[in-house]
């Protein structure tokens, strides 16, 4: 199971358990620690996840914060636990004083539901009062799994979250803003937008006129968006999947391949980066497709999931990489060794495609 399956099956497992989880540490056993263990972290190795982590502060000894996550006998992140009824609120919290007096860079205040991240953005060493990333795992968003990957045991980088916890915080902050403004536009935002399209003066009445004209634009403007969004996915989609029958159609068929010879130069090139790929995936999930211009190495036998392409068939050899995006890059090699010069892209877009 890849890591966005186990957090949406946590995201299940929050309604079915909620009703009977009656204290604090009952929400820890059964939805908070199964979420530390998706991210990877060993929940009954305290060089892991420490539970009762003291931080002495000032004249108090023996302060203690619910779990650290730890790395090199370090505390890199804090987690305060509540309850899943009880409201998280940051006034006169623990995580607040225990932030400045740690190692730690991150904090997680949390009650196995709702689970929002802090740092220091503002004022280094003082935690902020706002999350940079907030995840409700009863309205959970694709790229909130993607965000939450980033502190995983395996891909866990202080730098590679700092950069994009400033992006994180301000782009949520103004996407609640202007969600409530689309929902019940604001006087100040109804005079905005009033005054690109009408020079008179804005009247009470007209104020109220406008108001009901921006709700309607903003609705149409929505319903618009997204059919446009469904059909260009359907167009797409239907495009795709016509390929894929031409391709089937055509493995199915070798006496309408069109010439297309699978070399032992390409069988070759395929085993090698099987090799490669040994170590972070089962290798029968790596399959090879020939094609008249190039051999094709995909994972899962998918034409979606492309892992490399091999270009053999000219005077020039060339490996064919794709990023993130599906982006094809052709990489001139001098011999068959050099692919293991590509070791970690490959390794990098099946894990990709691992989620």
């Amino acid at each position: 199971m890849d890591f966005k399956d186990e957090i949406r099956q946590l995201s299940e497992r929050v309604e079915k358990l909620k009703s009977n989880l009656f204290t604090e540490e009952a929400t820890k056993n059964a939805l908070i620690l199964p979420l530390l263990k998706s991210l990877g972290y060993d929940v009954f190795n305290p060089l892991e996840v420490m539970p009762e982590f003291i931080c002495d502060i000032g004249t108090k000894k023996g302060e203690k914060i619910d779990y650290a996550i730890m790395s090199d006998n370090e505390p890199i992140l804090l987690i305060e636990c509540k309850h899943w009824n009880q409201e998280l609120t940051l006034h006169d919290n623990q995580l607040l004083r225990y932030f400045h007096v740690s190692k730690a860079k991150f904090g997680l205040l949390t009650n196995g539901i709702v689970y929002r991240f802090y740092t220091d953005l503002e004022t280094p060493n003082k935690m902020d009062e706002k999350p940079f990333l907030e995840i409700n795992l009863q309205d959970l968003k694709s790229h909130h799994i993607d965000e939450l990957k980033k502190f995983h045991k395996a891909y866990f980088n202080v730098d590679s979250i700092l950069s994009s916890a400033s992006e994180l915080k301000y782009t949520s902050q103004l996407k609640a803003i202007l969600s409530k403004e689309f929902a019940n536009p604001s006087p100040e935002f109804v005079k905005l937008l009033s005054k690109q399209v009408y020079d008179g003066m804005i009247t009470p009445k007209l104020l109220e006129q406008f108001t009901a004209l921006v709700r309607r634009s903003i609705s149409s403007l929505i319903s618009d968006t997204i059919s446009e969004r469904l059909k260009s996915a359907l167009k797409s989609e239907a495009a795709q999947e016509e390929k894929e029958k031409r391709t089937d159609l055509q493995e199915e068929n070798p006496e309408n391949d069109n010439g297309i010879v699978t070399t032992a130069e390409e069988l070759e090139g395929y085993m090698i980066v099987r090799a490669i790929l040994r170590e972070v995936v089962d290798i029968s999930r790596v399959v090879y497709r020939d094609a008249q211009t190039y051999f094709a190495i995909l994972f899962d036998d998918n034409n979606r999931k492309p892992i490399c392409r091999l270009y053999f068939n000219g005077n020039k050899k060339y490996i064919a990489t794709f990023d993130k995006d599906k982006k094809e890059t052709k990489n001139h090699i001098e011999s068959l060794d050099d692919i293991y010069g590509y070791g970690d892209l490959l390794r990098e877009t099946v894990r990709n495609y691992m989620g």
